[in-house]
């Protein structure tokens, strides 16, 4: 698994929050929105990574969300 592919993972969670997020989203619910297309790409790539890689990524980096968006899940 190279790192270039899962950041690609990264980017295109970043793309789809952008394109279906509002100013007046709370950070709350911008979170949920990270979780629920973190879990939609789960669901649609999990065949093309070994193993746990792409769960294990995509917590590493809705754990990086939450702190950066300074909630206390």
């Amino acid at each position: 698994m190279t790192i270039r592919k899962l950041a690609e993972v990264g980017a295109r969670l970043e793309k789809s929050v952008m394109a279906l997020s509002s100013e007046d989203l709370s950070p709350t619910e911008l979170y949920e929105l990270y979780e629920m297309i973190a879990i939609q790409i789960l669901d649609s790539y999990f065949m093309d990574y070994p193993e746990d890689d792409l769960e294990s990524y995509l917590k590493a980096y809705l754990y990086l969300k939450e702190l950066e968006l300074g909630l206390d899940l």
